[in-house]
């Protein structure tokens, strides 16, 4: 029907009185007001208590409530009181806080206010406060439907309040109360405090640790939110999942039922506690995705990342350079030590040959002041006696001899300076043969008395060689005394000397050793040509006469004369014939290595046997000039 404004007693809104709907916002869901017109005297009566106007009795009684009912406030569209202020009697369930005056506390109110509350709504609605009401109903049936609602009303309220007080009841009452479950996916990043912090609060209700830790803003520490994330986590909930498939326990037929039933209640629970696990995590995913703090410092973190990156990087290069560096400088300080070991080497061998030529040159000089004496055979001075004095004496003596020759004018007194210098050599011959003699006599018997220990050994068989080879790989190197070890395992009473005495003498021996050269001698080509030796022969000179009639030939003859005393004696040659190999020489050389190993005894005579025209030094000398090639060209590559 039409509103008539004149005979209003309140305002309406506009939006009312063109009949629009308007929306409006509590506690509960949001609820749309349709398209009706207000009328009846509780609508009217209702508007003025709004006003202000008039003051409702019951009101005045709520008022009465203690204020510690105010002292905690509910997070906003968190909890709705619609389609749960009807009696339990019907489908849906009743509101138990809204029956005891808790609608604004709800999970939130204590023991203590539900027993407060209760006692009070209890005295208010009970039956026998509300007799004034039946006496108000005209009909018999009115009153009765009357008493019959206040009575409903009543066992309500006992109802709720069974269930609050129950710890375990309330628990799972407040878990199937009304609860938006929904969780925010994506937002923008100025807004994520807004988004993320009123789902986490209203999510924390259910935690088991209480109080919980708040989102904070973009100014909360590091640590602090680190702390807060831990926390979600690691979330334990308290929440109940009652199913509506679950078994009534009191319907069970026996006790096997009532268990059955228990494991299908607990899968249903289980499953259903999980998916809610699952729903907080992906809540803290999402939050821990787009949380601005977070992703500044993995910005950061990634940032000092490819920092480090780049100084080990520099430091690693300016280590190579410097590396590069003291390298070159090692060089260039080899370089300049074998330059100036060339140096000094060149300058000692310029020393050397001008020392071997003065030698000559006094050589010559004695050769020719002692060339009358000999053709005139005084004092049975002979061409040996003066070749010996040659090479025994040195520079000085030879010298010091020369000039007291020249000092005599007779060749007799000449002949006699001659004679003494030649006794003298001899007496001090003599001193070095006679130290030689002791020297080896002591030598001798030492030798004899090791021959003599040597002897008392017992020989090897070739089974203790068999034995004492195994023992040797069955007890590597490191073994715990090893060769106390293995003088047991061979069991012929050996003791460690001699084993490890065999081991170096007996192991190593070859089978045909004593018998290599002789096979090389006869593997040896019978074709192959000799080598004569280089050196001049005392035959080639017999037809040259010691007084030569010019000083040419003499110098010929005492060079040649010097070179062969100079190998007789010391068993090598010049330094200019020592470098002269033939090819065929150094394949000998080769071959008589390898035919005779380092074992062999006597090894460097036989090598300069098998060797034609060279002696021990120069095949060793040769040797050691390979090595070093061969050393030089490996390190090269």
């Amino acid at each position: 029907m039409a509103v008539h404004t004149k005979f209003r007693l309140i305002t309406y809104s506009q939006e009312i009185v063109d009949g629009q709907p308007i929306f409006v916002s509590s506690n509960s869901l949001p609820t749309k007001a349709l398209k009706y017109e207000p009328a009846g005297h509780s609508f009217h009566s209702a508007a003025l208590k709004l006003r202000g106007v008039q003051e409702d009795k019951n009101e005045a009684d709520d008022k009465k409530v203690p204020d510690d009912k105010e002292q905690t406030s509910l997070p906003s569209d968190s909890y709705s009181s619609k389609s749960k202020k009807k009696s339990g009697t019907g489908d849906k369930q009743q509101d138990h806080y809204a029956l005891l005056g808790l609608g604004h506390l709800r999970y939130l109110a204590t023991e203590d206010q539900i027993r407060k509350s209760y006692r009070e709504t209890a005295l208010r609605f009970h039956p026998d406060k509300q007799a004034a009401l039946l006496l108000a109903e005209e009909t018999e049936a009115a009153k009765q439907a009357k008493k019959d609602e206040i009575e409903s009303h009543f066992k309500a309220i006992q109802e709720a309040y069974e269930v609050l007080i129950d710890p375990v009841k309330r628990r799972i009452y407040d878990s199937t109360d009304e609860f938006d479950d929904e969780i925010p996916t994506d937002c923008a990043p100025q807004d994520f405090f807004k988004v993320f912090g009123p789902a986490f609060m209203r999510n924390g209700r259910w935690s088991v640790n209480q109080p919980i830790p708040t989102l904070g803003d973009d100014n909360t520490p590091l640590k602090e939110v680190d702390n807060f994330y831990n926390f979600w986590y690691s979330f334990k909930s308290w929440r109940e999942f009652p199913h509506a498939d679950e078994f009534d326990l009191e319907q069970a037929e026996s006790r096997d039922h009532k268990r059955w039933m228990e494991r299908q209640n607990a899968k249903l629970t289980e499953k259903a506690r999980k998916e809610d696990y699952a729903r907080i995590r992906t809540l803290v995913d999402n939050a821990y995705k787009r949380d601005p703090r977070i992703l500044r410092r993995k910005e950061e973190e990634k940032a000092e990342k490819q920092r480090k990156k780049e100084a080990k990087y520099l430091a690693k290069k300016l280590q190579e350079e410097e590396a590069a560096r003291i390298a070159e400088q090692e060089k260039q300080r080899k370089e300049e030590e074998e330059r100036q070991a060339a140096e000094a080497a060149l300058q000692q061998k310029k020393v050397k040959e001008k020392e071997k030529k003065l030698l000559r040159k006094e050589r010559a000089r004695l050769r020719t002041l002692s060339g009358p004496i000999i053709s005139q055979r005084l004092l049975d001075i002979s061409d040996d006696d003066v070749e010996g004095l040659c090479m025994s004496l040195d520079i000085e003596q030879m010298r010091s001899l020369c000039e007291n020759m020249e000092g005599k004018q007779v060749l007799s007194e000449q002949a006699s300076v001659l004679r003494d210098a030649m006794s003298s050599k001899k007496e001090v011959a003599d001193v070095k043969t006679n130290k030689q003699d002791a020297n080896g006599s002591i030598k001798a018997n030492g030798s004899a008395s090791r021959s003599n220990v040597e002897k008392k050994e017992k020989p090897w068989s070739k089974e203790e060689i068999d034995l004492l080879r195994k023992g040797m790989q069955k007890y590597p190197k490191g073994t715990s005394r090893r060769w106390e070890v293995i003088s047991e395992y061979i069991g012929t009473g050996r003791s460690v000397e001699e084993i490890m005495k065999a081991t170096k003498t007996v192991l190593l021996q070859k089978p045909d050793s004593s018998k290599a050269f002789d096979t090389f001698l006869e593997k040896r080509k019978p074709g192959a040509q000799s080598i004569e030796s280089p050196l001049s022969t005392r035959e080639e000179l017999e037809g040259v006469s010691t007084l030569a009639s010019t000083n040419s030939t003499e110098e010929s003859h005492s060079k040649s004369t010097d070179n062969q005393n100079t190998a007789s004696a010391n068993g090598v040659s010049s330094s200019s014939e020592q470098d002269v190999w033939s090819a065929v020489q150094e394949r000998a050389l080769v071959q008589a290595l390898k035919a005779f190993p380092k074992e062999t005894s006597q090894r460097w005579e036989r090598v300069a046997t098998a060797v034609p025209g060279k002696t021990v030094n120069q095949c060793k000398k040769k040797f050691a000039m390979m090595k070093e090639n061969f050393r030089n060209k490996k390190s090269a590559v």
